[in-house]
């Protein structure tokens, strides 16, 4: 049963004003009277870019578990997105996927569906619902400089404008959305709680990534997926094409350290050609560039382990990457700070903001973050250029078992479930070693392997259509 609400009118307060300090506030606003986002920047009123957001430029999928979560605390949102322009791309039925194991079959039977989007016009979206409820104010251009209160109870934020001005905000409730540059450590140290343990592993992935007008209609075109070979002697490197809004292609390409790509436009085509398959440049090739290359070096792995503080605070909760943050190759962030934010608001439906509410959050923040730490840093430790952790034995023959899963995937519509479970957030890594699907991967798959990406028909016949007689010819996707 829900508790009683305490006495008097109650606040919250958001720090940050991104997609995860957006959907913390439409988890809390139902059980508060009023939530006031700080934001350091000024907010744009449509999908425009947003100041502190450098990774926008690059592809951003949306998991199945994400956009459950999302529609959780904003109905009808995932509607509105896709009426704007964004893609809903059933798996693995709309992908083109190049494994190291071999190419994924495109299974009729869809499982899930991710949403592709640009991150400009996904923020804005929510953005939008959110701030539509009056209950929901923003204070923008505006720092949180430090926590009030003391060791057993923060009780608000001393926040400073853009020019100099400080004032302290109370609050009941403070969530920390700031992402990766959270300062939380830093407050909690001058309240006198210290002993927080983290972790960085860094594979040192760079991100180049660009938009494309593409020549072909993108409305149920797949997403193009070339992934990365930790096992192969040259730097690991990825690729991927996702159909977004305005009949555009956000294209990224990935690198590790020796083999990372540059902001060099005229690199761009031949880094996607050297990739483990040329079929993203075969692609590209023929698509009109629209924006310049915009780089990203950021891509380590850091998780801060508040659950596991012997002494933490009422009145506070973080959340987001601001707890852990997951290398983008992966496609995991948005979605994991949507379940994130649905694990606040269930507790808060069950307890309300009271005493003991933040110790527990910060426990079901960490059980929603798990998976994506445990699939990122699984695959990120391979990488020869990986610091902050070696893979031990256990780690190498997981890894193997999963290859050969994802091997058996490749014929396996049984092994490909699993598998996509797994990605989609809908189960745990644990889920893997299942009797059923260990007897799976044993099996091996049931069908031969392709000997190249698989297009429908039409999506065939629109290829063949961007042959120029006498010029520039595109070649068959996958011929070498």
């Amino acid at each position: 049963m829900s508790q009683a609400r305490p006495p008097g009118p109650t606040r919250a307060v958001v720090l940050g004003g991104s997609i995860a300090g957006m959907l913390a506030a439409a988890a809390v606003k139902d059980h508060v009277d009023h939530v006031e986002i700080v934001e350091a920047h000024d907010l744009p009123d449509g999908p425009e870019p947003r100041t502190g957001v450098p990774q926008a430029a690059h592809v951003h999928l949306l998991q199945t578990g994400g956009v459950e979560a999302i529609e959780s605390l904003l109905p009808g949102w995932a509607d509105a997105l896709v009426a704007e322009g964004a893609h809903r791309v059933p798996e693995t039925t709309g992908m083109v996927l190049y494994a190291p194991e071999g190419w994924y079959r495109r299974w009729q039977r869809a499982t899930h569906h991710l949403i592709t989007a640009g991150r400009d016009l996904t923020d804005s979206v929510v953005r939008r619902r959110v701030r539509q409820d009056p209950r929901v104010g923003v204070r923008p251009r505006t720092r949180a400089v430090g926590l009030l209160g003391d060791a057993r109870k923060v009780t608000g934020v001393l926040v400073r404008t853009a020019d100099g001005v400080t004032a302290e905000l109370a609050a009941d409730l403070v969530v920390d959305a700031t992402g990766r540059a959270s300062r939380t450590p830093e407050w909690l140290a001058r309240l006198g709680i210290t002993g927080l343990r983290e972790d960085r592993i860094d594979s040192g992935l760079a991100y180049a990534s660009r938009l494309y007008r593409a020549p072909v209609p993108t409305r149920n075109w797949p997403v193009v997926g070339i992934q990365a070979d930790p096992g192969l002697s040259r730097p690991g490197a990825a690729g991927a094409i996702a159909p977004i809004e305005g009949g555009a292609w956000q294209v990224s390409l990935m690198g590790a350290p020796g083999g990372r790509p540059t902001a060099d436009p005229d690199a761009f085509l031949p880094f996607a050609r050297g990739l483990r398959h040329p079929l993203i440049a075969d692609l590209i090739e023929h698509a009109e560039p629209l924006t310049g290359v915009s780089v990203t070096h950021g891509t380590a792995n850091r998780r801060r382990y508040y659950e596991r503080l012997p002494a933490w605070p009422d009145g506070l909760v973080v959340l987001g990457d601001a707890v852990a943050a997951v290398n983008p190759l992966y496609g995991h962030g948005m979605s994991v700070a949507a379940q994130e934010a649905v694990a606040l608001r269930d507790l808060l439906r069950t307890a309300g903001p009271g005493p003991g509410l933040a110790r527990r959050a910060q426990r079901a923040v960490a059980r929603c973050a798990d998976t994506a730490w445990a699939l990122s840093v699984g695959q990120d430790i391979h990488f020869p250029t990986t610091t902050g952790k070696r893979p031990t034995v256990a780690d190498r023959l997981l890894h193997r078992y999963v290859g050969r899963l994802s091997r058996t995937a490749t014929g396996s519509f049984h092994a490909a479930t699993a598998l996509t479970d797994v990605l989609a957030l809908q189960a745990a890594p644990a889920s893997l070693l299942r009797p059923a699907v260990l007897v799976t991967a044993l099996a091996g798959p049931l069908r031969p392997p392709l000997d190249g990406p698989q297009f429908t028909p039409a999506e065939r016949a629109l290829l063949d259509a961007l042959r120029e007689p006498g010029g520039r010819h595109l070649r068959e996707p996958g011929a070498a």
